[in-house]
């Protein structure tokens, strides 16, 4: 985590994909490299976030599953 980076449970998922549309786009507008390192930890940082929220939903759909239709193949 970086010390300036804020809690992303308060943040919905549209703002998370907001930002990182607005930090890429930044990133591509400088020519510093220090600055586009910064950008890019903040980069990974939201779009790990992004990544393990669907990541959660997909498994939450995964265990709500119509699991009747497990049992009409029976591979033996």
């Amino acid at each position: 985590m970086h010390p300036l980076a804020e809690d992303f449970g308060q943040l919905k998922d549209a703002e998370i994909e907001s930002r990182i549309q607005d930090l890429t786009s930044k990133y591509w507008q400088t020519t510093n490299s220090a600055v586009q390192r910064q950008i890019s930890l903040f980069l990974e940082m939201y779009q790990a976030e992004i990544q393990d929220r669907r990541a959660k939903q997909w498994n939450q759909m995964y265990q709500k599953r119509n699991k009747d239709l497990d049992n009409l193949i029976n591979v033996s």
